[in-house]
C-alpha cells in the first residue's frame, strides 16, 4: 500500500472487467435456470475456485488461517444475504430491461455505500469525494432515465433496490475483513471470500433443495457453462475484497463505475443494443466522477 497507494484502483478496474464477464454469463443462464437458479451458479461453482485461492494464498504467505470473532460473523452474513438479494433483483430486471440500463440502476450504489460505510463503519468522507461520487452517479442516472425504454416501473425498482443491496453487501463485506484485526490483507479478504461463498453456496442450495429441486438439478446438468460464471465471479470478488481491505467501500464502488463502460461494451457486441447519445453523455459524467475521486485522493 505504501509502495503503490492506487494498488485498490487497480485492482477496482480489473474487477469490474471480470464482473461484467460474469453477469453476461449469468444472464444468458436466467432463461433456462430461472433467476434463483443463476443467481446461485455464481456462488456455488465459485466457491471451489475462492477455495483454491485461499489455499495459494495462505501456502504462498506461509500464515495460519484467521480466528473470526462474533463481529466477522456479523458482518459476513449480513453481506452475503444482502448479496444473494441484490443479485437476484439484478437478474430479474435484465429479464425485463436492457443489460446496459439495469446494470446502470445497480450502479446507484457508491452514494448509499458512502452512507452506509460513515454510519456504521466511521469510514471518512469529505466534501471533494462526495462531490464526486455525485457526480459519477448523476452519469448513471442520466443513462438509465431514458425516453422510449420499455418495461415499465418494475424492473426500474428492481434495479434500484439491487443496487442498495450491492451497497449493503459491500460495507458487510469490508467490516467483516476489517474486523479480522492483526491479519495480513490479502489473506484477511480471501478467508473472508470463502467464509461468504460458503455460506451463500450452503443456503441456497437447501432453499432449493426445499423449494425447487429441479432448479438445482438443471444447475448440475448445466456445470460446464456455469463453470465461467463461477470461477469469473470467484476472481472478481477476490479482487473487489482485497479493495475492500485497501481503502473504504464507497471509494471501490464509485470507480466500479467502470463497470458501465464494460457493459456498453458487452451490451453492444454480445445482446447486439445500441448505445445512445444520452448514454455517452452519461458515460462522460462518470468517467469526470471517478476521475475526481482519484484526484481527491
Amino acid at each position: 500500500m505504501a509502495i503503490f497507494p492506487w494498488l485498490w484502483a487497480v485492482i477496482t478496474v480489473i474487477a469490474a472487467a471480470a464482473q461484467t464477464v460474469r453477469n453476461a454469463a449469468q444472464r444468458q443462464l436466467t432463461g433456462e435456470l430461472s433467476t434463483v437458479g443463476a443467481t446461485h451458479v455464481r456462488f456455488l461453482f465459485g466457491f471451489p475456485f475462492a477455495l483454491v485461492f485461499l489455499t495459494l494464498i495462505v501456502t504462498g504467505l506461509g500464515r495460519e488461517l484467521p480466528r473470526p470473532d462474533l463481529p466477522f460473523f456479523f458482518w459476513a452474513s449480513a453481506g452475503a444475504l444482502a448479496q444473494i438479494v441484490a443479485t437476484a433483483m439484478m437478474l430479474a430486471a435484465m429479464d425485463q430491461r436492457s443489460f446496459v440500463v439495469t446494470i446502470a440502476y445497480t450502479k446507484t450504489e457508491p452514494v448509499q455505500a458512502a452512507l452506509f460505510g460513515v454510519a456504521f463503519l466511521g469510514d471518512r468522507l469529505t466534501i471533494p469525494m462526495l462531490f464526486a461520487i455525485v457526480v459519477a452517479t448523476a452519469g448513471v442516472m442520466m443513462m438509465s432515465l431514458q425516453q422510449g425504454q420499455s418495461g415499465g416501473a418494475r424492473p426500474t425498482l428492481l434495479g434500484l433496490l439491487a443496487g442498495g443491496f450491492f451497497a449493503i453487501s459491500a460495507v458487510g463485506f469490508r467490516g467483516a475483513i476489517i474486523s479480522l484485526d492483526g491479519a495480513d490483507r490479502l489473506l484477511a479478504a480471501s478467508f473472508t471470500l470463502c467464509v461468504v461463498l460458503a455460506m451463500q453456496a450452503a443456503s441456497l442450495s437447501a432453499y432449493l433443495m426445499v423449494r425447487d429441486r429441479a432448479v438445482l438439478v438443471a444447475i448440475l446438468r448445466a456445470w460446464r457453462r456455469s463453470l465461467l460464471a463461477g470461477f469469473m465471479g470467484a476472481f472478481a470478488s477476490q479482487l473487489w475484497f482485497l479493495a475492500f481491505a485497501l481503502t473504504t467501500a464507497a471509494n471501490v464502488r464509485t470507480l466500479a463505475l467502470v463497470e458501465i463502460m464494460y457493459a456498453q461494451a458487452a451490451s453492444r457486441y454480445a445482446f447486439g443494443q445500441r448505445t445512445t447519445r444520452r448514454e455517452v453523455a452519461g458515460l462522460v459524467l462518470i468517467i469526470i466522477g471517478v476521475a475526481l475521486l482519484i484526484a481527491v485522493q
